[in-house]
């Protein structure tokens, strides 16, 4: 805990087994209290791997969801434990568990209830063996998006994002898309809820054994975020009525 705050990680995982154990082991226990890894149907003994290092809540979907709906499950099981703030990360290793110390403090602190580890601040996505085409795609997609939305982050993209309590409760993440277009949709919906986003500096790695999409699924990925960057341009200014802006019922 920091200042009396519960803090829970969530590890979306699918076929994170090789890299599973080196990501846990550098979680800041001294001030984390709980784990939990959603494993999205697997096929690599990425549940097994979970269960023998001591995390103690791990859940597996019967069928693959997609990376959207993974997460639905890993916030819905951090509220149900009564979490403070929530940290997501990828248990594939790319990220530094090294940085949720400092983004759990800024949330504990109430300087800001979303936190984002931006690979693009600095020159740690590049360094860190970013391929130069999605380093332009990410450039010229998050330069779209910061005009559409009226914000100014340096990245959209990054898979590693702390939350308050209130914007996990306030935000419908429920009803965003289960594919990765759920990160922007939220990133949209936690913007019109009024909220602001932080960012530090995040070191990345990219090897064998990390996640990634490959180019079909980055075009279909870039198309989606402008689709969403456009419903919430649009939005603001009455002409639209999507649904995942309703907020949720407290």
């Amino acid at each position: 805990m920091i200042k009396n705050k519960k803090i829970v990680v969530v590890l979306p995982a699918y076929n994170a087994a090789l890299t599973l154990e080196k990501t846990y082991n550098e979680i800041p226990f001294d001030i984390v209290d709980d784990v939990v890894l959603v494993d999205d149907m697997s096929n690599d003994g990425t549940v097994d791997v979970a269960k023998r290092i001591g995390i103690k809540h791990v859940i597996r979907h019967e069928k693959n969801t997609g990376y959207g709906g993974n997460q639905k499950s890993c916030y819905n099981k951090a509220l149900e434990l009564n979490a403070d703030i929530v940290i997501m990360l990828h248990p594939d290793y790319q990220y530094t568990p090294l940085l949720i110390q400092s983004m759990s403090h800024i949330i504990a602190n109430d300087l800001y209830p979303v936190v984002f580890g931006s690979r693009i601040l600095g020159k740690g996505a590049l360094k860190g063996g970013m391929p130069m085409y999605k380093y332009i795609f990410n450039r010229c997609l998050t330069l779209s998006q910061n005009i559409l939305l009226d914000q100014k982050l340096s990245e959209y993209h990054t898979g590693y994002r702390a939350f308050s309590r209130e914007v996990l409760e306030t935000v419908n993440y429920e009803a965003n898309n289960d594919d990765f277009i759920f990160d922007n949709e939220m990133i949209s919906q936690i913007f019109m809820a009024g909220f602001d986003i932080a960012e530090i500096t995040c070191p990345t790695k990219y090897f064998e054994e990390a996640s990634s999409i490959n180019f079909s699924r980055s075009m279909k990925y870039g198309m989606g975020v402008l689709r969403v960057s456009f419903t919430h341009f649009f939005y603001k200014l009455g002409l639209n009525k999507s649904k995942i802006y309703t907020q949720k019922k407290k």
